[in-house]
Parts: structure tokens; C-alpha cells; sequence
């Protein structure tokens, strides 16, 4: 099941808890300046995981997020409000000083994202100012820091030339991507659609320039200060297409009506196209979506932590998102397996025969009934309230095969569960000989795990001699089948 057995061991919880966790710093029996150091990297990871888990993270980390989200929305409605002259007149000196201090809460925000990037697992091998850098030009950054420029400009411009700027604090309102799965939804499934919807708009494109070109023919003689030339006529064939139909131009003629009752059907049956296709994209990427996958969720999956920025980034996208309450079974033995899941908050309770095991954030699961090609042998359920990042078994196998990386990772930990249900009498060998087959088809393609330079998890081995104990403990990246 990907979990280890009971350590023996009678070290007291809170010395056993320094041992394993990193976000606790052992501050005991170390000379002050490591103590204090150890506080600091205690603080600083605490930090992280407020500002870049969020609402993955804990309950402080839910609160910090919709601190900002209540700033993000109280700032781009005052923008606006600034503009009414009587508002400005009365409210001025509370307006600025709002504004300065949501500039100040967003400076803020942005300088600690900044301290604690070197945090994130693609950039830990990096140097700290390199990994700042690398953070300091991904999108999510450049908008964070289109946020505080604002702050900065208010002090060198005159009051008066201040309010030019209220386009750039309204750009503080794309803040919300960062938080709103509806957001991200949309702009994933425009990203998706990308070719459909350029497709469709060359086909509006081409219609428009034949239904202006016609126009032109039929009215050009009667109307040519408005429609003698193509260009004019097409914006009366723009207007007509989307079925606004300004009537500051319209055709006099019988031809030109006739023309103008054609174009305007076609509009209803052209800007559909686009608009479909987005909602049904749209539809199906919200309904995936129940939480925002974020960046630094998915580099946080120890599976993940080795993959550079971009594919952790394309990784992200493929990777749906299911929220579960406590108690709620997430899948049942004998179920067909179309999918693994990933733990992005919470715990699960994996069930095999005899076996019981208790799987915290990071670890995954239901991979190996992908791999071996058969049905659910474990059932899994919610210990807690839980949020499941889910990778189709498509998506698994070609991640996979394009990164022998993760897919040597995975067999690993198919290899050493298998071994141990085998052992503990929870799954017959021939799953054993499964992960193997797994193994050879991963050698062909000379992505076989390295055996000159470490033992080889798949060459046959005897079983675990503590395999009899029924009781596991979590183990970190591993997880169970499900």
C-alpha cells in the first residue's frame, strides 16, 4: 500500500514529530544563532505555505486568501466609484487612504512571495536570488507586481495626474485568477479552444468582407458618403452580422434590403459558433474544477518536485479537481479504473482485504489498476474533508511514457505495494508479475531504472517480514490502489 509499518521506535511524539517534519524547528540543545536560524526557516516555510497553498494548505491559509480577495474587490470597486465627481469631492481623504493602505497589503504580498520562492520545489536547487528571479517572471508574478506599481507611482505624480492611472489599478482585478476556479476555467478553456475559435473567427472574418463587399456593389451609387467605399461599408456589415443594428446606416434599395435580411440570419447562425464552443468548453472545464489547481499544489506532490517550472505548468492543466467531505467513499472495489488521484489536502482511508492504511497530503493512489489493466481491488474513502487532484488514465500513460522520470517513480511504488499485499496475503503474485511486465516494456524503451547505481525495486525479492501487520503508517509521495 505505499505505507510503512509501525516503528518500533519509543522516541516521545513531539522528538519523533522534529525528527520527520521539516516545518519544526529543533531548536533544543543548539547553540542560539541555530536556534534562531531554525525559527527563521520554521517562519519562513510557514509563510509559504499561508501565501502559496491557500485554500490547499490549512484553515489561516483559507483566511489569508480571502483577506486578499476582499481587498482585490474593494479596491476595483473604489477605482471606479473615484470617477463619480461627487464621491471624489466628498471622500477623497478616506479614498486615498485606502488606496494606500491596499497598496501598502499588496507591496507586502509581493515582496514575502517573493522571499519564500526559493521554496517552491522546481527552484529549490537553485540559488535563493535565482529562484526569486525565475518566480519574478512567471504570469501570476508580473501581475502581482502590476498591482503595487500604482503604490509606487502615487508618490512621484501630482494628485491630479494620479487618476490617469486608474486603468493600471484596475489590471489588480486579474489578482482574482490567482483564486477563482471560474477564472481559470474560462481562460483554460479558451487556451483549449484555441484553434476552433480562430477557425471560426476567419470564417466570421470572410462573411463580413463578402456581405460589405455586396453592400458596396448595391448601395454605392445611392448612399456613397456612407457606403461608397468597402471599409465604410463594413461597418454597417460588422453592426448587421452581430445583430446590433446601430440604424445610423442602412440600405435604401430593394437589393440592399434584401442583402441586409440575408446577412442579419447569418449573424445568429455565425456568433453561435464561437459562443458554443466557448460555453461548452467552459462547462467542462468548471465542472473539473472544484478548487483551483495551482502551480505550486501540483510542485508540491513529491511525484512532481524534480520537473522543471513549464512541466510542472503543463502538468497542472491536465490534473481535474474533486473536493470530498469526510466519510465520502472516492472508490469501490471492483469499479473499472479510468483514473489515479493525488491528495492535495486532507487524508483518505485506503482498504484492502486485512490491510488499512491512512494516506496524507501528497501521496496518490489508484495507479496500479491503471497500470495493470483491471478493476479497483482496494476501496478509498475520506478521513477528512479531502481535495483529490485526478490524472486520467490517458493522461497517465502518455505523462508516462514522455517523462521515464515519473513513470520509474510510479513503478517503483507499484513494485513495493505489490510486494507487500502479495506478502500480507491482500493480492495474488500474478500482480507482481504485472508491475514486472511494466518494468521490461520500460526497459525497451531505455528508460529502466538505473541498477549499477542503486538495487533494482523489481528483481524478485523475498517478502517484508513485517508484512503480517495489518496497521500502516502514511508514507510520504507513496500512496495505495485503489
Amino acid at each position: 500500500m505505499g505505507a510503512d509499518r509501525e516503528d518500533p521506535d519509543d522516541t516521545p511524539g513531539p522528538e519523533r514529530q522534529r525528527q520527520f517534519d521539516p516545518d519544526v524547528a529543533d531548536d533544543t540543545a543548539k547553540p542560539p544563532g541555530e536556534a534562531g536560524a531554525a525559527r527563521s526557516t520554521s517562519f519562513k516555510h510557514r509563510v509559504f505555505r499561508l501565501l502559496e497553498l491557500g485554500s490547499s494548505g490549512d484553515r489561516q491559509g483559507q483566511w489569508v486568501d480571502r483577506i486578499l480577495l476582499v481587498f482585490i474587490v474593494a479596491t476595483v470597486v473604489l477605482v471606479v466609484l473615484e470617477t463619480v465627481p461627487s464621491i471624489q469631492q466628498e471622500w477623497s481623504a478616506l479614498l486615498d487612504a485606502f488606496e494606500f493602505v491596499v497598496g501598502a497589503v499588496f507591496l507586502t504580498e509581493y515582496l514575502l512571495r517573493l522571499w519564500v520562492a526559493d521554496l517552491h520545489p522546481p527552484f529549490r536547487r537553485l540559488k535563493p536570488l535565482q529562484a526569486r528571479l525565475r518566480y519574478a517572471v512567471r504570469g501570476e508574478a508580473l501581475i502581482d507586481l502590476l498591482a503595487v506599481l500604482p503604490f509606487f507611482i502615487g508618490f512621484l505624480l501630482p494628485a491630479g495626474d494620479f487618476k490617469t492611472l486608474v486603468v493600471l489599478r484596475l489590471l489588480r482585478f486579474f489578482k482574482l485568477a490567482r483564486y477563482s476556479p471560474a477564472l481559470r476555467s474560462l481562460a483554460n478553456a479558451v487556451a483549449g479552444e484555441r484553434h476552433a475559435l480562430g477557425a471560426s473567427l476567419v470564417i466570421i472574418f470572410g462573411v463580413m468582407l463578402l456581405a460589405a463587399t455586396g453592400m458596396y456593389l448595391v448601395e454605392r451609387s445611392v448612399q456613397p458618403e456612407k457606403l461608397g467605399t468597402i471599409p465604410h461599408a463594413m461597418w454597417w456589415a460588422l453592426a448587421t452580422l452581430t445583430t446590433v443594428g446601430y440604424g445610423d446606416v442602412v440600405p435604401v434599395t430593394v437589393a440592399g434590403k434584401l442583402l441586409g435580411g440575408l446577412v442579419m440570419l447569418m449573424g445568429y447562425g455565425l456568433f453561435a459558433l464561437p459562443i458554443g464552443i466557448v460555453a461548452t468548453a467552459f462547462a467542462r472545464e468548471i465542472h473539473a474544477r472544484d478548487f483551483v489547481v495551482t502551480w505550486g499544489m501540483v510542485a508540491s506532490v513529491p511525484l512532481f518536485e524534480d520537473l522543471r517550472a513549464s512541466e510542472i505548468a503543463e502538468i497542472s492543466k491536465l490534473l481535474r479537481a474533486l473536493s470530498v467531505d469526510g466519510g465520502q467513499p472516492i472508490t469501490r472495489v471492483g469499479e473499472e479504473a479510468t483514473s489515479m488521484y493525488f491528495i492535495a489536502r486532507g487524508a483518505v482511508i485506503v482498504e484492502l482485504g486485512n490491510t488499512r492504511a491512512r494516506l496524507e497530503e501528497g501521496a496518490f493512489f489508484g495507479e496500479m489498476a491503471i497500470l495493470g489493466g483491471r478493476r479497483r481491488l482496494a476501496s478509498v474513502s475520506a478521513a477528512e474533508a479531502t481535495q483529490l487532484m485526478i490524472l486520467e488514465a490517458s493522461d497517465l500513460q502518455r505523462l508516462m511514457s514522455d517523462k521515464p522520470e515519473i513513470a520509474r517513480k510510479i513503478l517503483e511504488e507499484v513494485k513495493a505495494r505489490t510486494q507487500l499485499m502479495t506478502a500480507s496475503g491482500d493480492i495474488v503474485p500474478e500482480e507482481l508479475k504485472a508491475a514486472m511486465d511494466a518494468e521490461e516494456s520500460l526497459t525497451e524503451e531505455e528508460c529502466a531504472p538505473d541498477t549499477d547505481t542503486g538495487p533494482d525495486l523489481f528483481a524478485p525479492e523475498t517478502a517484508r517480514s513485517d508484512a503480517e501487520d495489518p496497521v500502516e503508517k502514511p508514507k510520504p509521495g507513496g500512496g495505495g490502489d485503489a
